[in-house]
């Protein structure tokens, strides 16, 4: 269970984060929806300690992520996954280094069990035979794949999820998102996607959660979602310029 309790978060005059409450139960995929900059990326980086609040506190599994050192946060985020936006794929490294380095860095498994590992979460994401290819060398499906076989490569508790549609083709988002179903059921993880993808979110979230103007300002199921009345959820789901939030 992850537990977000209060939080704030500025960046010099602008408050960002104004109190945000959510809890994300074990087990399921909570999506958390909402405008490009609304500070959805940066309360994923607060999960992960790779950010501080300026108040309030995060529990994860009843420890507050706020209140670790660095060294007691370093062994915490061994138990986080991450798919990034862009992927965030090393260039000069092959699929096999990049999908196996938190092993090779953080485990002192022999190397022929890390390749087993890296060739079987590859599996996994649909992918074979790619292990000694470069990212240059893959299309934009296929570097958000090897992403997510990095995410769950040292066999995560959660798993994070920052825009895993963005700059696919639909077709190609579709694959992103039965991964993530299928990722959830097989490894039994909880996990946190935030995005503006309307379509992904109603696919892959148990619940969805709207942040605007630096609060959660609703949390349903996605048919509770569809059927809101909420004006602000009404006006992002429709995508419409009429409503409450400004077309900035």
């Amino acid at each position: 269970m992850i537990e977000i309790k209060s939080i704030f978060k500025s960046f010099g005059d602008n408050q960002v984060l104004r109190g945000v409450d959510l809890t994300i139960n074990k087990g399921e995929t909570a999506v958390i929806i909402g405008r490009s900059g609304c500070g959805k990326s940066v309360l994923l980086k607060l999960i992960m300690g790779l950010m501080k609040p300026d108040a309030g506190k995060i529990l994860v599994n009843g420890d507050d992520i706020t209140s670790l050192n660095d060294s007691q946060l370093n062994k915490r985020r061994q138990r986080f996954g991450m798919l990034f936006q862009a992927s965030a794929l090393f260039d000069s490294m092959t699929v096999d280094e990049n999908v196996g380095l938190g092993l090779r860095e953080h485990t002192k498994l022999p190397e022929k069990e890390v390749r087993q590992k890296v060739e079987e979460k590859l599996k996994m994401v649909g992918l074979s035979a790619v292990e000694q290819l470069k990212p240059a060398e893959l299309s934009g499906g296929m570097k958000k794949r090897v992403g997510l076989a990095r995410a769950i490569a040292m066999e995560p508790e959660y798993v994070f999820y920052d825009e895993p549609t963005t700059g696919l083709d639909p077709i190609m988002a579709d694959v992103i998102n039965e991964l993530i179903i299928s990722l959830r059921n097989t490894l039994s993880i909880t996990s946190i996607a935030v995005t503006h993808d309307i379509v992904s979110a109603y696919k892959i979230a148990d619940r969805i959660a709207m942040l605007y103007e630096g609060k959660i300002v609703f949390v349903g199921t996605p048919e509770e979602v569809k059927n809101t009345d909420n004006p602000v959820v009404r006006q992002f789901i429709e995508g419409s310029s009429q409503g409450p939030i400004p077309a900035l």
